[in-house]
């Protein structure tokens, strides 16, 4: 049996309860050592074999899971975050099925989730964002030109941008020639929950100048838009007295 396992953003005790328990139960592990916090591995019983996939290729992950199959034992495949965000599960997935090795997925508390909760903002604040669009700029990996962000950001929705750290002059002008302007408000969180983090607020115009000025070279999100600036937004209607629930009428 192999678990795939959401590791959290960082923080070893952002880890759900469930995933702490299949992780403590493993008799491999094998997790992506370029961004898990190793704290996690401090949660495996005695015994248990560990492998960091971040020197390892597809091939070799499948080849330990494989193995560990013919063994009866169990498999925790440690990955950052959600493994359904930039995780490389699906490739794991169809491997596993073709073997015939049984496999089940823990979600896992994202990264854009503990960016949010490092800068203490709400992502979807009435009459500024009701919307979220988690993307990457083009690397080495590609991504499909109708997912551009130029064309994310005519929408003006709120962006998290993953993977992009590098890229942040090239990051500002595909954001101002899809919509936005220099001025709009933007974050830059560096390893959200770890003991490590940092927050900086500038601008869409201001991304890379902050990220050189602050040596943030990697492992950072960007969070582009209006929430950033948690003002000017509308008062929730849920919690509004004039507002009618399925639990509360409204107050007269």
């Amino acid at each position: 049996m192999v678990h795939f396992i959401g590791a959290g953003p960082g923080a070893p005790d952002l880890i759900t309860v469930r995933g702490q328990k299949l992780l403590g139960e493993a008799d491999i592990i094998i997790y992506a050592g370029s961004l898990v916090n190793p704290a996690l591995l401090d949660l495996k019983k005695e015994g248990c074999v560990v492998y960091n996939s971040a020197t390892m290729t597809l091939e070799q992950v499948i080849d330990v899971m494989k193995e560990a199959e013919s063994k009866g034992q169990t498999v925790a495949r440690l990955h950052t975050g959600d493994p359904c965000l930039y995780g490389a599960i699906r490739e794991q997935i169809d491997a596993l099925d073709a073997l015939g090795i049984a496999h089940d997925d823990c979600p896992g508390v994202s990264s854009f989730c503990g960016a949010a909760a490092a800068l203490e903002m709400e992502y979807t604040l009435p009459d500024i964002s009701q919307s979220v669009v988690i993307t990457r700029m083009a690397g080495r990996t590609p991504v499909p030109e109708r997912e551009s962000i130029a064309s994310f950001a005519a929408h003006q929705a709120t962006m998290v941008v993953f993977l992009s750290t590098g890229l942040l002059e090239e990051l500002s002008r595909e954001l101002i020639a899809g919509g936005y302007t220099a001025d709009t408000p933007a974050a830059i969180v560096y390893k959200a929950t770890w003991p490590e983090e940092k927050t900086f607020v500038c601008t869409v115009g201001t991304l890379a100048e902050t990220a050189k000025k602050n040596q943030i070279t990697k492992t950072a999100l960007m969070i582009i838009g209006n929430a950033v600036s948690q003002g000017n937004y509308r008062r929730s209607d849920l919690y509004n007295p004039a507002f009618t629930t399925e639990f509360r009428e409204a107050e007269k």
